[in-house]
């Protein structure tokens, strides 16, 4: 396999297979669990298969080598599908008629909040990225300000296209991951590119549903939301209470709790958790390196560092003391 500057990329795996299950497992492995049947019966496949992560995002180049229909999708799975065609064409189930996409068109389907199907022609080959759905989630709660609602999530939509940027975006992605040497998942290039490829994801994937992720939420919400947002992010080091933030901003907790379900998608509770991590990581790239990362923690009030690391691995990509590796600080736990 070659790069698309016509040099070879070096690969540890094999990168083609007639086998239909060598086939299927490396789907799944990739994707994930679905079903899949040849158009033209008895046809063996002549898959490429290659795949690279970036961060939490793994971007694979494939083809089945023949014409195939794959539907039933695992929605356990949790997982979302950007399906970028270089050539050939796919037909995909979507929000009305079927929609077909050629080179350098692209079409994005939520897996765990939408069924979904698609046909391709023989001669299809792709460029895919599997995201995780919290993935996205924080990804829009972190630069926008809010989660959005299934109005989103569930809309299987076709966007791009040969003259717009996001398949240059897929060609430097694709460029900077096939490099020579191997770049690790958490490495801070590849987690530029997984931030990257979501909130531009986000962007189109939302004009196209009719979403207003830019500025419409925020602006939707009443005063108190936004009024509780300002104090859990001023006082987010000393965890104040939903109920205090709730008495001070003039409702009800309860009421609280439901404009932040409803204008932000999550609840307040989780709003303050993520500006305490956001806090969190803040200190750990910025303090003196004579602290270590349990110090910072306990600065910030967190008593259970293993929950801690667990939950800034699900958010951030990466370890807390990766962090602090990474800022040149102290790696003492």
């Amino acid at each position: 396999m070659l790069d698309s500057v016509g040099a070879p990329i070096p690969h540890d795996d094999a990168t083609r297979s007639t086998d239909w299950d060598e086939v299927q497992a490396f789907c799944e492995t990739v994707y994930m669990p679905y079903k899949v049947r040849p158009l033209e019966r008895f046809s063996k496949p002549d898959a490429t298969m290659i795949s690279a992560t970036a961060g939490r995002v793994t971007m694979t180049r494939f083809s089945y080598g023949t014409g195939i229909f794959l539907d039933r999708f695992d929605p356990e799975a949790g997982n979302i599908l950007v399906l970028n065609t270089l050539r050939g064409a796919l037909n995909h189930q979507s929000d009305g008629a079927p929609v077909s996409t050629g080179a350098g068109e692209s079409f994005v389907v939520d897996c765990s909040r939408t069924d979904y199907w698609l046909e391709g022609d023989p001669d299809h080959m792709q460029l895919n990225l599997t995201i995780p759905h919290q993935v996205m989630a924080d990804t829009a709660e972190r630069w926008f300000g809010f989660v959005p609602d299934d109005t989103l999530w569930t809309s299987r939509v076709k966007f791009g296209g040969p003259n717009t940027a996001w398949p240059s975006l897929l060609d430097y992605a694709a460029r900077a991951l096939t490099r020579t040497g191997t770049i690790a998942a958490d490495a801070a290039l590849a987690r530029h590119i997984e931030e990257v490829l979501c909130v531009e994801l986000l962007r189109h994937w939302a004009a196209r549903a009719g979403v207003k992720i830019e500025s419409g939420a925020r602006a939707a919400a009443p005063g108190y939301v936004r009024r509780a947002e300002e104090i859990f992010e001023a006082e987010a080091r000393d965890a104040p209470t939903v109920g205090d933030v709730a008495k001070r901003v003039g409702v009800s907790a309860r009421t609280l709790s439901g404009g932040f379900q409803r204008f932000r998608g999550i609840s307040p509770r989780d709003f303050l958790a993520a500006r305490r991590l956001e806090g969190f990581r803040a200190d750990l790239e910025a303090a003196p390196a004579h602290l270590s990362v349990s110090e910072i923690a306990v600065d910030w009030g967190f008593s259970n560092l293993g929950a801690l690391a667990g939950r800034y691995r699900d958010r951030f990509g990466e370890l807390p003391s990766q962090t602090r590796l990474r800022a040149g600080g102290a790696a003492r736990h």
